[in-house]
């Protein structure tokens, strides 16, 4: 295997289509400080189930039973500290809610943790709650709005906003029921 980093195939044909639509993000693999911490982040406040541990350096959690939706470990980070808000890294990872009650028990879990939020935005295509993790990793929870409710120009193209969301209208969602 070459160590050469890819560059742009000079002079040489790119594809003219896009990429498959039925692609997807899969998991996301965060690098914490505490482990246990974590866990009683994830699991504990947002509902997360622990799905397989490796001892105290690695955990993999899901929601509905997949083989894990996002991974935790301290490999290289045990006790470190969050990189400088001037560096390059991840700016945050989306857990995407089914529904809009099903966001609305994310944020009644939240209130109850006591953990703040940085920020709520109608986005249009969406509404979404933003906070930190413990290890200050950006989260964002947010539900889709139906297609056919996504905002659009006159002429069709997809016109995402940012406004303030309302939380006391959210909050009146009914209470999810197991």
């Amino acid at each position: 295997m070459s160590s050469e980093p890819l560059r742009p195939m000079m002079g040489e044909r790119q594809p003219n289509h896009p990429i498959h639509s039925g692609v997807k993000i899969g998991h996301v693999h965060l690098k914490v400080a505490d482990l246990e911490r974590a866990l009683a982040f994830y699991c504990g406040v947002l509902g997360f189930e622990l799905m397989q541990r490796y001892g105290t350096q690695a955990a993999f959690i899901a929601a509905g039973g997949y083989h894990h939706h996002i991974a935790l470990n301290t490999w290289e980070s045990l006790g470190g500290s969050p990189p400088p808000r001037s560096s390059t890294g991840l700016f945050h990872l989306a857990i995407l809610y089914p529904t809009r009650a099903a966001l609305a028990d994310a944020l009644r879990r939240l209130r109850m943790a006591g953990i703040p939020l940085d920020g709520a935005s109608d986005h249009g295509v969406s509404e979404a709650l933003y906070l930190r993790d413990p290890d200050q990793n950006g989260v964002e929870l947010y539900c889709d709005r139906p297609e056919a409710a996504w905002p659009r120009t006159a002429d069709g193209r997809l016109e995402m906003v940012t406004r303030r969301l309302d939380l006391d209208d959210l909050l009146a969602e009914p209470a999810l029921s197991w």
